[in-house]
């Protein structure tokens, strides 16, 4: 429980300092970097609810408010811009049960890391399309799944626009270029594509409704020396937390950049997050993607035999048996060096909520909010707008 109290009051300590206090009818500025209202960022579509990076998905979260939608592009065999999280379709649709396919199953390497499944570069789009995303979390709706099909780039695209036009309101998109080295090497390169459709629709400007994201520096800045104008976020990956100390762990494929990896830069994700790091960062690009943790990390209980205990007693050890420590300068050295701050991931589960957040997704927001993040990538849009309500009520804007 001293952990939990600590933890809690480092966090509200922080923020104090930094917002002051409220009194009635008192309005506080936002910490943001351009002062504005932070951006929910719909990670993957509304993935808390439907299949990932489906156009249902899309179209969920546009309903339930999102600003922005983001998506992960890999490559076809036919070299067409598909949102895939991973070139492994084996992990979020249903190629497994389309015995044409069966034949395609191998076993390779992606950024280091062995996978066996199918891979979106054995595919055409023909034959993607006769494909159906399927939910990636057992804990989620499973009804859903082989019923909508895989979308290409340019069709979110089109689709962003019209619900922009048919909503009224400007409806962002936030793409990745996901693993561009291992499809660089395959001779199927994504930078220029992305490059061209951004240019196509007339988006390449830092005021465009667009975010261009890639964890691989040498994405972003090849497509920088193209002429690519759009806002560039760096990402930022862990493994996992030491729930002893709270510090972020490494292991392949999270823990350094593959093009590091490549050139034999030996330094690990967590180079990025010194000032230093952010410096270098701010040469190429205009905000970080980090994982959460670097921003409010976790501990748990340690047993005696030094391991971490089962609080909850659900015979599993994760977030929900841990509590949360006081927050990094993270937010406050990106913003002193000019970056903005869109950390990830936000979700609704128990396990994945510190046990000081009660159980109830908000109470995370809050904290991250009240740090000043510039956005949030979450599964559940309508959990983490609900909390962007209940905060700016609370410093009264």
């Amino acid at each position: 429980m001293r952990t939990q109290h600590y933890a809690l009051a480092a966090t509200a300590a922080l923020c104090l300092a930094a917002c002051g206090s409220t009194g009635p009818g008192s309005s506080q500025k936002l910490l943001t970097l351009d002062g504005q209202s932070p951006l929910v960022i719909a990670h993957r579509g509304a993935s808390g609810y439907l299949p990932e990076q489906t156009l249902e998905a899309y179209a969920r979260a546009i309903e339930l408010g999102a600003d922005v939608i983001e998506m992960d592009l890999v490559s076809t065999k036919d070299g067409v811009l598909i949102a895939r999280h991973d070139p492994n379709l084996a992990i979020s649709t249903d190629v497994a049960k389309h015995p044409r396919f069966a034949s395609r199953k191998k076993t390779i390497k992606v950024d280091g890391e062995t996978q066996t499944g199918w891979f979106s570069n054995d595919f055409t789009l023909a034959e993607i399309k006769t494909l159906g995303g399927i939910s990636t979390d057992a804990e989620r709706p499973q009804e859903f799944n082989g019923k909508f099909k895989v979308v290409t780039f340019q069709e979110i695209i089109d689709f962003a626009k019209a619900k922009s036009k048919e909503t009224g309101r400007t409806i962002a998109i936030y793409p990745e270029t996901k693993n561009p080295t291992y499809f660089r090497e395959l001779g199927l390169p994504m930078e220029d594509k992305v490059i061209a459709a951004i240019n196509a629709a007339g988006w390449n400007s830092k005021t465009a409704p667009i975010y261009v994201q890639s964890f691989e520096p040498g994405s972003l800045k090849y497509m920088k020396s193209k002429g690519l104008n759009t806002r560039l976020i760096q990402l930022i990956d862990g493994d996992s937390v030491d729930l002893k100390t709270g510090a972020v762990t490494f292991a392949v494929p999270s823990d350094r950049p593959y093009d590091w990896t490549k050139a034999g830069d030996k330094r690990n994700f967590d180079a990025m997050v010194t000032p230093a790091g952010l410096a270098e960062i701010k040469t190429y690009a205009d905000g970080i993607g980090p994982w959460k943790r670097y921003i409010v990390s976790v501990k748990g209980t340690i047993g005696a035999d030094g391991k971490p205990l089962d609080v909850n007693k659900d015979g599993k050890i994760n977030d929900a048996d841990a509590t949360s420590i006081a927050p990094t300068t993270l937010v406050a050295d990106a913003h002193k060096a000019g970056l903005f701050v869109h950390p990830f991931t936000f979700r609704n589960e128990s396990r994945r909520l510190a046990a000081d957040y009660g159980n109830a997704g908000k109470n995370e927001y809050a904290v991250y909010y009240k740090l000043g993040v510039d956005g949030v990538f979450t599964d559940f849009t309508d959990t983490a707008l609900a909390a962007r309500a209940d905060y700016l009520k609370s410093i009264g804007r």
